[in-house]
């Protein structure tokens, strides 16, 4: 990509990402699986997983495809941000955190690749939380 100067600041152009039509999330996203959606902007979307491992643990992702965390910061770092902002967003909505603050507080886990046990090759983060987790956790 041809790198855009814009107010005399040289930046290169964000990637739009294309669905993968055998993802599951993007599927999701896409309204062709159903999902109990909790939280979503123009970029993210955030969904209760099927199979909870907290009392609360919800699922957020970026609404375009990015296999990793590492692949999505190579792209795209602010949409990262957009993911992390959107996970405290559905903490603040569970009553996990408060707006300022992190208590009683909730963890956030990217599992990245095969031997982190990533399940969905869509980067997500789960917010989980609504009881006290032990470290180190697995």
């Amino acid at each position: 990509m041809v790198p855009i100067l814009r107010a005399g600041v040289l930046r290169r152009p964000v990637p739009r990402v294309a669905r993968v039509t055998d993802c599951l999330f993007c599927r999701m996203v896409a309204g062709e699986i159903p999902a109990d959606v909790v939280h979503e902007t123009d970029r993210t979307f955030a969904f209760r997983d099927i199979d909870p491992q907290a009392p609360t643990h919800v699922l957020v992702i970026p609404k375009d495809h990015h296999a990793t965390a590492g692949l999505l910061v190579g792209a795209d770092p602010g949409l990262l941000a957009e993911v992390v902002a959107a996970a405290h967003a559905v903490a603040v909505q569970e009553g996990l955190a408060t707006a300022d603050g992190a208590e009683p507080g909730y963890r956030l886990v990217a599992n990245t690749g095969p031997a982190a046990g990533q399940s969905v090759h869509h980067v997500h983060l789960h917010v989980l939380g609504g009881r006290d987790l032990a470290w180190p956790p697995g």
